[in-house]
């Protein structure tokens, strides 16, 4: 057992925070347990020095005093049982002050870190028994989805494409060619013309919470079967490779040792163990799986308790998701139907 979470309140005994809806407000302050949190409604209320607290690529409204340094907050790699959209509370999330993972236009804390940190072998070796229980057990960012499914007996390359929400902000700042399911499907298809080809619709579409991308209805035209309600952890086992956009699910077939394919500039791309149709410019070294393991999952996030106020490590926080998994389940409760029924009513299908 691990003990040696980081101090991550990043020297800052204040934290402002703009623009955050309600349900993640004690979420935050769990995530800075020793600073105090500070709900501004205006950027001008914030003193020079200060810190301030957005979520992803939010802008910040405004001109800020001298010397405002910006943090951006986001879901972590591995996150929770359900959906971010149902609102459920969270395992982990990233906090950056450089950036954010996902927009490959500039260099934040997660390519610096992959970048110049010289991983120690205990540091490699704890990211490889981290790595092989996420396999071992199947779990992912969401852990959805009971159906099993079965590859074609007479398919000899089966490839799996993850659709996206394409108003994600990872497809704006981290796809410079293709940005759109459709145009994923059509690119994997013309190269691999005799290959099984799976789409899976995101899990926030297929919930009714985000809008479907631009044709994908069309989706069939372009591909061999659509998946929906099959966990990814399975679905990732049962293919031979996996081609994407920006998707996480590209990092969770490179935890199983399958082929990745990125048509954008996702954060695991361009370390050399990614085949990278538009490869980042600026990442030219080489990492093993489980030195990015290492930076993406245990240095880079923050791990919050759900049965706390405290910090946990990548370990402890496994424990919980296990823990809740065979408590709640993976299947869709009525109740969870009905809450997104509302939901939708009060905020729409964006």
């Amino acid at each position: 057992m691990y003990f040696d979470v980081k101090n991550r309140s990043l020297n800052a005994s204040v934290i402002y925070a703009h623009d955050f809806s309600s349900w993640k407000k004690p979420v935050l302050r769990r995530c800075f347990p020793d600073s105090q949190v500070v709900f501004s409604t205006s950027v001008t209320d914030i003193p020079e020095d200060g810190t301030l607290a957005v979520w992803g690529m939010k802008p910040v409204p405004g001109i800020l005093a001298r010397d405002v340094r910006i943090i951006r907050l986001e879901d972590g790699f591995i996150r929770s049982v359900g959906l971010g959209v149902d609102l459920i509370k969270p395992l982990s999330w990233v906090v950056d002050s450089r950036g954010i993972h996902y927009d490959s236009t500039r260099v934040s804390d997660l390519e610096q870190l992959l970048a110049k940190t010289d991983f120690s072998p205990a540091a490699i070796a704890r990211a490889v028994h981290l790595r092989e229980r996420l396999v071992t057990q199947g779990l992912t960012k969401y852990n959805l989805g009971g159906s099993r499914w079965r590859r074609p007996a007479d398919s000899h390359l089966v490839i799996l494409v993850p659709g996206q929400v394409e108003s994600d902000a990872s497809l704006a700042y981290a796809a410079p060619g293709i940005r759109t399911n459709i145009g994923l499907l059509q690119a994997v298809r013309s190269a691999n013309p005799e290959a099984y080809i799976i789409y899976k619709p995101h899990p926030d579409v297929l919930a009714g919470m985000r809008a479907k991308g631009v044709g994908e209805d069309e989706a069939m035209r372009w591909c061999d079967e659509l998946v929906t309600d099959v966990a990814m952890g399975d679905l990732l086992m049962a293919v031979d490779e996996v081609h994407v956009l920006t998707s996480l699910a590209g990092f969770e077939a490179l935890l199983r040792h399958k082929p990745v394919t990125c048509y954008g500039q996702p954060f695991y791309s361009g370390w050399g163990l990614t085949k990278d149709i538009v490869p980042p410019p600026r990442r030219n070294r080489r990492l093993s799986l489980d030195e990015l393991v290492a930076g993406a999952l245990i240095d880079y996030p923050i791990y919050m308790s759900r049965t706390g106020d405290a910090l946990i490590t990548p370990e402890q926080a496994l424990d919980e998701l296990l823990a809740w998994r065979t408590r709640t389940g993976v299947g869709t409760s009525w109740w969870r139907y009905c809450f997104r029924f509302i939901l939708r009513l009060i905020v729409g299908v964006r």
